[in-house]
């Protein structure tokens, strides 16, 4: 074995990462034009937004917050406007700040989002609107766009 792939294994093994916590934060479901929505044509049109935020509570601790909205309008009127902010505690410990910065933007998001996209789900459901399924998100790629736009921004 080289010497850096050694390097590269002890780096592994330093690197804790567990678990703590998931809950759902804030969760907001709003139909502004019911029932009127409910007597249209269901041709429905999807705008998601996604955001991450973290804060570090102590020392190697972390929350995590992904906050998901999505906005459905049909014929241009909205019919439904599910917001949640699904967090995480999360304990990262010996993680090269690099490998920090991802973990944080893109591994933890990554864990968040079934828990958010099953609120969502949920909520839909319950408005007795159809079922929204929500594909999977490439949040590594995410990640590596912004990485690519600071440093775009720092070169300018």
């Amino acid at each position: 074995m080289s010497e850096q792939a050694n390097q590269t294994q002890q780096n592994q093994n330093e690197t804790q990462f567990m678990i703590q916590r998931i809950y759902t934060k804030d969760l907001s479901f709003e139909t502004p034009n019911t029932p009127a929505v409910f007597q249209q044509q269901w041709e429905p049109e999807l705008n998601l937004e996604i955001n991450t935020s973290n804060t570090k509570l102590e020392a190697g601790v972390y929350e995590v917050v992904l906050t998901v909205t999505t906005t459905v309008t049909n014929k241009k009127t909205t019919a439904f406007l599910v917001e949640v902010k699904q967090a995480g505690i999360f304990t990262i410990q010996g993680a090269p700040e690099n490998q920090l910065d991802h973990l944080l933007n893109s591994f933890c998001p990554n864990i968040l989002f079934p828990y958010a996209r099953e609120a969502i789900t949920s909520q839909v459901i319950r408005g007795s609107f159809p079922q929204l399924v929500l594909a999977p998100i490439n949040f590594d790629a995410l990640y590596m766009q912004q990485v690519a736009e600071k440093q775009k921004e720092g070169q300018a």
